[in-house]
């Protein structure tokens, strides 16, 4: 189970001796806590915006299931029309062609439109799938880096040296400060 900010917040650690600063620890849990806090609600933003997409995408597929029907049934009419012209005079014969082709040409423009915009939300699904892994990916990289271990390991070594003549002693502060890798 992940943790959660009030986890992170609720976080108590032990104190010794030469143990870390409460100050620093407590700045640093907080701005974990913030950033944890802006993950978590943009990925509920990146969640909630692939549901509405999907939900694009579904209905665009019925849309797709309607005109292909629309189109059978407009094909089945046009047969119909023509067979029944047939028996009839030679000018209802081509006013019937006439209309079906009309309406044939109507239906397979409305199909191909479909089609279309069908294509289109399938690239910008794919697009926004392409981002979104980009985005999780750009997070785990930020989270696997050496960074953090860098700043878990650098220390404060705090060494005494007593002045021979006074015999008072001086506190000098050694920071190791590894380079920017």
């Amino acid at each position: 189970m992940p943790l959660s900010p009030l986890d992170i917040h609720n976080k108590e650690f032990t104190k010794s001796f030469r143990g870390y600063s409460e100050d620093e620890v407590n700045d640093f849990l907080d701005q974990v806590i913030k950033d944890y806090e802006i993950l978590i609600k943009e990925k509920r933003e990146l969640e909630e915006q692939l549901k509405k997409s999907q939900t694009l995408v579904e209905n665009y597929q019925k849309m797709e299931e309607t005109l292909q029907t629309s189109i059978l049934l407009a094909q089945e009419t046009a047969e119909d029309v023509r067979s029944s012209a047939h028996n009839e005079a030679k000018l209802i014969v081509k006013e019937a062609e006439k209309n079906a082709d009309r309406i044939i040409n109507d239906a397979l423009l409305k199909a191909r439109k479909a089609t279309i915009e069908v294509d289109e939300l399938k690239k910008q699904s794919r697009v926004f799938r392409n981002r979104f892994k980009m985005l999780v990916e750009a997070q785990l990289d930020l989270l696997q880096t050496d960074d953090w271990d860098h700043l878990l390991e650098l220390e404060k070594d705090i060494t005494e040296i007593r002045d021979i003549n006074r015999n008072e002693p001086a506190v000098v502060e050694v920071i190791d400060e590894k380079p920017n890798e």
